[in-house]
């Protein structure tokens, strides 16, 4: 596979109630995921719901971070999508369960890119290091 990026579906159960609910911290701390793992953050757009839970979107050069809440269920879904070399999206992911004062915490990694790129082995598909955006050389 000609990785392009890696893309992270994290899920996050009993989390602080009120952390989750809570619009502006949520979008500081996302913010701050995103730098801890490298990135570069270029805007960010969250909206709160009545009554309760906050969605938002954390857009930086690299791709994305998002969040979903639940805070009737203590529940967060987050999705962290990155590509290039210097980023890593497994340091925000730790940040977050810390944050958020998850108890449990469920994360599945993806390679996103081209399935039968020229030139790709089998041996290339899980090199995160071979991402890069806008980059089709490697």
């Amino acid at each position: 596979m000609k990785a392009l990026g890696i893309h992270l579906l994290i899920e996050l159960w009993s989390c602080n109630r009120q952390k989750i609910d809570n619009l502006d911290y949520l979008e500081r701390i996302m913010a701050h995921a995103a730098e801890i793992a490298g990135a570069t953050v270029l805007k960010t757009a969250f909206q709160d719901f009545n009554p309760q839970g906050v969605s938002g979107v954390v857009v930086i050069a690299e791709s994305h971070l998002t969040i979903h809440t639940w805070p009737e269920h203590g529940y967060a879904a987050v999705d962290i999508f990155t590509c290039g070399t210097t980023v890593d999206p497994w340091k925000a992911a730790g940040f977050l369960k810390q944050e958020l004062e998850a108890e449990e915490i469920q994360i599945r990694d993806f390679l996103r890119g081209f399935p039968h790129a020229t030139g790709e082995t089998e041996e290339s598909y899980g090199l995160v290091g071979r991402a890069a955006c806008g980059n089709t050389n490697g």
